[in-house]
C-alpha cells in the first residue's frame, strides 16, 4: 500500500489543468469547451489521468509524457443567461493498481458570458423582412465596412486595399474586401417585443440580433441604455452580451 500510494500520488503530481470557453455560449445549448492538461514533470510520464469539472463528464488521458500537453473537448450546458464561471477542475487517477483513486482539485478563473437562448418569432421576422424588401436594401462591397474576406487583386481596386502581408506569402496580389450595408438601421427594444415574459422577449431579441447583424445595421435599446446601430460579428457579440446582462447587473 505504501509503494502504490507513493506512485499513485507521484502520477498526478506536476500536472496543470486549464479550461478554455468557446466564442459563443447560449443558454440551454451545449457548448464545446476545450479542457487542457500539461505535464510539468521533465522525464516522468503520467498514466490514466481523469479530468472533471462541475457539470461535465470525465475526460480521460491514457498517457501524458513528460513536459507535454494534451487537450480534449467537453460539452457543458448553462441553463440561464448572464455571467458564469467554472471555479474548479479535479484531477484523479486509479494508477497503478486500480485499488485506490487519488485526486487533487485545482481552482480556476474561467469566467464568461452566457448569451440568451435565441427564439424565433415568425410574424415579427416576416414583418422585418417585408420592411427590408420595401427599402430595397442590398449588400455591396465598400471601403469602410467590416473585413469580410481576402480576394485576388483584379487591377480595378485602389492600391490601399491590397493586403501586403498576405500577398507576400504567395505569387499574386491579394486585396481586402469590406462590406457596405445600405439599409435602414434596425433598432431592437426587447421590452417592446411580443412574449409571455421578459426572458422570452430577450430570447426573441437575441434571435433578431443573430439574424440581422450580418445583413444590416442593428442597434439595441435596453431600458435607459442605447447601443448605436452597427453590423458584423463583433457588433453582434456586443449586442448579445448586453442582452445577456440586461436585468442581471
Amino acid at each position: 500500500m505504501s509503494v502504490t500510494g507513493y506512485f499513485g500520488m507521484r502520477n498526478i503530481q506536476g500536472l496543470a489543468p486549464d479550461i478554455l470557453p468557446p466564442a459563443g455560449i447560449f443558454a440551454g445549448t451545449p457548448a464545446l469547451f476545450r479542457i487542457r492538461i500539461r505535464n510539468l514533470k521533465k522525464q516522468t510520464t503520467s498514466f490514466l489521468i481523469r479530468l472533471e469539472c462541475p457539470g461535465s463528464n470525465r475526460v480521460i488521458f491514457p498517457l501524458l509524457g513528460g513536459e507535454s500537453a494534451a487537450e480534449q473537448e467537453i460539452a457543458l450546458t448553462f441553463p440561464v443567461r448572464g455571467r458564469a464561471s467554472i471555479d474548479r477542475i479535479t484531477i484523479s487517477s486509479p494508477f497503478p493498481v486500480n485499488f485506490f483513486t487519488r485526486y487533487w482539485t485545482f481552482a480556476t478563473d474561467c469566467t464568461f458570458i452566457v448569451f440568451p437562448h435565441p427564439m424565433e418569432n415568425s410574424p415579427l421576422i416576416d414583418g422585418i423582412q417585408g420592411e427590408q424588401q420595401g427599402n430595397s436594401a442590398h449588400l455591396n462591397r465598400g471601403l469602410d465596412g467590416e473585413l469580410e474576406r481576402i480576394a485576388p487583386y483584379s487591377g480595378n481596386e485602389p492600391l490601399r486595399m491590397i493586403h501586403w502581408k498576405h500577398s507576400a506569402r504567395g505569387e499574386e496580389l491579394l486585396i481586402k474586401q469590406f462590406g457596405l450595408l445600405s439599409a435602414t438601421p434596425l433598432i431592437i427594444d426587447p421590452d417592446s417585443l411580443p412574449g409571455r415574459d421578459s426572458e422570452q422577449r430577450i430570447s426573441c431579441a437575441a434571435w433578431l440580433v443573430m439574424q440581422w447583424t450580418p445583413l444590416r445595421p442593428v442597434g439595441l435599446r435596453c431600458g435607459d441604455r442605447f447601443i448605436p446601430a452597427g453590423s458584423g460579428a463583433r457588433h453582434g457579440a456586443l449586442l448579445l452580451t448586453e442582452l445577456a446582462l440586461y436585468g442581471n447587473d
